[in-house]
C-alpha cells in the first residue's frame, strides 16, 4: 500500500501495520481487521498524519487504549490511529494540571496523588486514555472528567487544531460533544481540589480494592466496563439508578450467548471466554436490553462503543 510507504517516510519511527487484527488492541479481545492500523503516534504528529489519509481519501478513526470497544468480526473499512502511551505526559502549575490526551487514566490519578496536585482519585484503576475519558466524560463515584476541566487542546477530522473550553465541550452523564463530532482531545488542562496525599492515596486505595472486589481484571477475563449507562433520574430530586440493578431484577445475570456471558460478580458487565466473538457480545448485550425493556419498560443505552457490522 503506497500510504504505507509514504507515512513511515514522514514518520519513520512509527508502527504501521496493513490488515490488522483489532482484537490485539482492544481490552475486549474480540473482533476483525483494520486496512491500516498506526500506532506510537505523539499529540504533535496527528494533524500531519490525519491530513495525509484525507488527502489519499482514506477514512480513519482515531481510538486510545481500546477498553470500551467492540469491534465487529468482520472488521472495519477505516484506518486506525491509536493515539495511547504507557509514558505518562503530565505537568503541574499549582492547582493546575496539563496531560496529554494519549496519557492513560490511571497513571494521571497516580501522579496527582504522588505531586498533590489535586484529587483525581476516582479515576484509578479506570481503562482508558485522558483523551477517551473526556470524550465519553468517563467517571466513577459520582464523579466525572467534565467536572474539573478548564480547556483541551482539540484536533479536528480536518487535521486542524483548536482550543476548546469547557461549555464548549457540552458535557452530560456519560457524554460530550466530541462523542458526536469524532475529534480527537489532543491535551487537557484540569483545575483540581487540592486535598492531602495521605487522603487521596487511601481513597485511591479505596477503589483499587474495590474494583478487585467487584470488577473483572480485563487482563484475565477480557471486558470492556459496563455495558449500558445508568438510568438517568427523572426529576431533580432522584439519584441515577445503576443499570447493573436492573438487569439483575431481570435475570439477565444469568445470560449467557456463545463465549459471551454476565460476569458473576456484575450484571452490567459482559466477559469474554476463549472462543467468544463479537457477534456473541452483541448478542448477548441485545438479550439484556430486552429482558429490562420487557420487565421494567426501561430503554437501556450502551455505553460500550460497537463499530462495524452487528
Amino acid at each position: 500500500m503506497k500510504l504505507v510507504s509514504e507515512i513511515q517516510t514522514l514518520f519513520p519511527q512509527l508502527r504501521v501495520t496493513e490488515n490488522a487484527l483489532l482484537r490485539d488492541i482492544t481490552t475486549f479481545r474480540v473482533g476483525g481487521p483494520c486496512p491500516l492500523l498506526i500506532e506510537g503516534a505523539a499529540a504533535a504528529q496527528l494533524p500531519a498524519i490525519i491530513q495525509r489519509l484525507n488527502k489519499t481519501g482514506q477514512p480513519f478513526l482515531v481510538i486510545g487504549q481500546g477498553a470500551n470497544l467492540v469491534v465487529s468480526d468482520k472488521g472495519i473499512d477505516q484506518a486506525v490511529i491509536r493515539f495511547c502511551s504507557e509514558t505518562p505526559t503530565i505537568t503541574a502549575d499549582g492547582k493546575r494540571v496539563t496531560v496529554s490526551g494519549d496519557t492513560l487514566l490511571d497513571d494521571l490519578a497516580v501522579f496527582t496523588i504522588e505531586n498533590e496536585s489535586g484529587d483525581l482519585s476516582y479515576c484509578s484503576g479506570i481503562p482508558g486514555t485522558v483523551g477517551g475519558g473526556i470524550a465519553g466524560n468517563a467517571g466513577a463515584f459520582g464523579r466525572q472528567m467534565g467536572d474539573h476541566l478548564i480547556s483541551a487542546e482539540i484536533l479536528g477530522l480536518d487535521g486542524r487544531t483548536r482550543t476548546a473550553a469547557k461549555a464548549d465541550l457540552e458535557f452530560a452523564y456519560r457524554h460530550s460533544k466530541l462523542k458526536e463530532t469524532g475529534e480527537i482531545v489532543l491535551s487537557a488542562t484540569f483545575e483540581l481540589p487540592i486535598e492531602k496525599k495521605e487522603i487521596m492515596q487511601a481513597e485511591r486505595d479505596r477503589i483499587m480494592q474495590f474494583r478487585k472486589d467487584h470488577h473483572p481484571d480485563w487482563h484475565k477475563e477480557p471486558c470492556a466496563g459496563s455495558v449500558f449507562r445508568n438510568i438517568e433520574p427523572t426529576s431533580a430530586v432522584e439519584r441515577r439508578k445503576a443499570a447493573g440493578f436492573f438487569l439483575q431484577e431481570a435475570g439477565a445475570h444469568l445470560f449467557r450467548v456463545g463465549g459471551a456471558r454476565l460476569y458473576e460478580k456484575h450484571a452490567n458487565i459482559i466477559v469474554a471466554d476463549p472462543g467468544c466473538t463479537a457477534q456473541d457480545v452483541w448478542e448477548l448485550s441485545e438479550k439484556m436490553a430486552r429482558a429490562v425493556k420487557n420487565k421494567f419498560d426501561i430503554t437501556l443505552v450502551r455505553e460500550v462503543r460497537f463499530l462495524g457490522e452487528f
